[in-house]
């Protein structure tokens, strides 16, 4: 078992001797265990949405990260929980598919939490995964009793035979370099599926409705329900080098739609110059934003908004 204390230093180079590596890493855990926030900072850039409203991620977003001679591939799955709805259904649905899809299976515990409802459910369709599976117990910071951490190691490894444990804070980076490292390891000997300065294989146009997805999550959190998605209608990449994005918001009903916009369009105005700024960032070049918001009613029961997500429409 590792724990957290013991990461002094950052550094992504590695061993660049030795045959190349690459492997799939599979990510699953309960909604808000701190998965796209793992995944982010394994890969040193965002490439999942980051909420503390649970369940925002919904499709498996792939992060690419390079360590020495190996190229890890982490697949963020959405959360899995107790579906209730299409969506919900639909969610889970690409999370299982995700977590067989790797060659390692990376289970993420929220220690602060410990053992609920959702993780009881995963750990008893864990034992059908046949790839190795790893145990990481995240914000650990937050748990003053090493003793509580201990307990709740022995709780989950009698419940399912782990091949490593981990003690990790996604957001403070602790324990990460040395978890990653023996992920690099871990992976089989190949040759490399993407470039060396990949860092995703999500397509620019999905990562850019995501990014402005996450703004309103952050900006509307208390006042929006998770019937809300956001499309990049088109994207053109203009003479002097900068980058026009349109993108619609599509939300069930028009107090929805009002609420988007705010009075005399602030609120709308805000999210394109929050979004505009992190777009401008990853992209490092100039970008105009134009957000519109649409009402669609019942997008969560329409199968094409599900392939427009890369999602399955679950059958009844």
């Amino acid at each position: 078992m590792t724990d957290s204390d013991d990461d002094t230093q950052s550094s992504n180079d590695g061993d660049k001797t030795g045959p190349k590596r690459c492997g799939f890493v599979s990510v699953i855990g309960a909604p808000n265990a701190g998965k796209s926030t793992l995944v982010n900072a394994l890969v040193g850039t965002k490439v999942a949405i980051v909420s503390h409203k649970v369940q925002t991620t919904r499709v498996p977003v792939r992060g690419i990260a390079m360590v020495g001679q190996s190229q890890l591939v982490f697949i963020d799955t959405p959360g899995i929980f107790k579906p209730r709805r299409h969506l919900d259904r639909a969610m889970v649905e690409a999370a299982w598919g995700g977590a067989g899809d790797g060659d390692l299976c990376v289970l993420l515990v929220d220690a602060q939490k410990g053992v609920d409802d959702d993780v009881n459910r995963i750990l008893e369709k864990l034992t059908d995964v046949k790839q190795p599976k790893w145990l990481v117990l995240n914000k650990v910071d937050r748990v003053e009793d090493k003793g509580q951490l201990l307990a709740l190691v022995k709780m989950l490894t009698d419940r399912v035979s782990f091949d490593e444990v981990f003690m990790i804070s996604a957001l403070k980076g602790s324990g990460l370099e040395h978890f990653k490292t023996l992920l690099a390891a871990s992976v089989p000997e190949g040759p490399w599926h993407f470039a060396e300065d990949d860092v995703s294989d999500m397509p620019m146009r999905m990562l850019s409705a995501e990014i402005t997805r996450e703004k309103i999550y952050e900006r509307l959190h208390q006042e929006l329900p998770y019937a809300t998605t956001v499309e990049t209608t088109d994207w053109k990449d203009l003479k002097n080098g900068s980058a026009r994005i349109e993108q619609t918001i599509f939300v069930e009903r028009e107090s929805q739609k009002m609420i988007v916009l705010g009075e005399n369009g602030k609120t709308i105005k805000q999210l394109s110059s929050d979004s505009r700024k992190q777009l401008a960032a990853l992209i490092d070049r100039p970008v105009h934003l134009f957000l519109f918001v649409k009402v669609r009613e019942n997008w969560g029961r329409d199968p094409a908004r599900y392939r427009e997500m890369g999602l399955s429409f679950p059958k009844d």
